[in-house]
């Protein structure tokens, strides 16, 4: 479980709710924030401009849902999975690239299992390279169409509380010749935009921008792989090897990245 995002969305609407409450009124002010026509302007005209640019309903209904993805923690540990390649590399240079079927057992990764066999089969390198980068293209293509999806969320809902406000703007301008109803009329007109810059910053944008640092390490750790088994596969010493990967991380990761063969 992702806390921080948990904590995000969860204490960012009670920062919203403390404000709102905040004033003379107290608590009873967030009823001044509930208007039923504006929420069916802003999240109903959000929802169906979304469901248009979706290739069906449940491709909608799956992009939707994606948002359980910022909720956990991805199993993402760059290190440790550099570790595991160097181990594999240990074992192909003391017993050969044949040895290495057996060790495909115990990988949990299928990625890293899939090149690893396919290493084993005696495929050309050139040809592994292809297939492993298409798959990668694929997933990495999956996961911008998510992306794609929150934001645009996170442009329709400020667009259509905009729309509210103009329709809400239009109604009040009717009414100019009763001063008494302008005030009311004008906090409705504004209600919708209210609503849709908090769709957008509360929820559709944070929700990209997480998608989009998991997808970017996802992806990472994906090319960590490719390169390791490459390598493997070249028959290059495993100092090298290690050497080579830990240019994919961080200063701090590369001082406590440690394999058995450099202990």
């Amino acid at each position: 479980m992702d806390l921080a995002s948990i904590l995000g969305i969860v204490v960012g609407f009670a920062l919203v709710i403390l404000g709102i409450a905040s004033g003379d009124q107290g608590v009873a002010a967030l009823g001044n924030f509930i208007d039923p026509m504006s929420i069916v302007i802003t999240f109903g005209g959000t929802f169906t401009a979304l469901l248009t640019m979706s290739e069906s309903i449940p491709d909608f209904l799956q992009s939707l849902m994606s948002i359980k993805l910022i909720m956990k923690t991805p199993a993402i540990d760059t290190p440790e999975t550099i570790k595991e390649i160097i181990g594999l590399a240990n074992t192909a240079r003391k017993e050969g690239l044949l040895a290495l079927e057996e060790a495909s057992g115990s990988l949990e990764d299928p990625f890293l299992k899939k090149g690893l066999l396919l290493i084993v089969d005696g495929t050309d390198p050139e040809l592994v390279r292809n297939i492993l980068e298409t798959e990668l293209s694929c997933i990495e293509a999956r996961h911008k169409k998510k992306i794609a999806f929150w934001d645009n969320f996170a442009a329709m809902g400020p667009a259509w509380g905009m729309i509210g406000t103009l329709i809400g703007l239009v109604n009040m301008l009717k009414k100019l010749d009763d001063p008494n109803a302008i005030g009311p009329a004008m906090a409705t007109a504004l209600i919708t935009t209210f609503y849709g810059s908090l769709m957008a910053n509360w929820i559709a944008t944070p929700v990209a921008t997480k998608l989009k640092v998991n997808s970017e390490l996802e992806i990472m750790l994906k090319e960590v792989m490719v390169e390791g088994l490459l390598s493997i596969q070249a028959g290059e010493n495993p100092r090298v090897i290690e050497e080579k990967l830990k240019s994919f991380l961080i200063p701090s990761q590369r001082d406590l990245l440690t394999t058995e063969d450099g202990e």
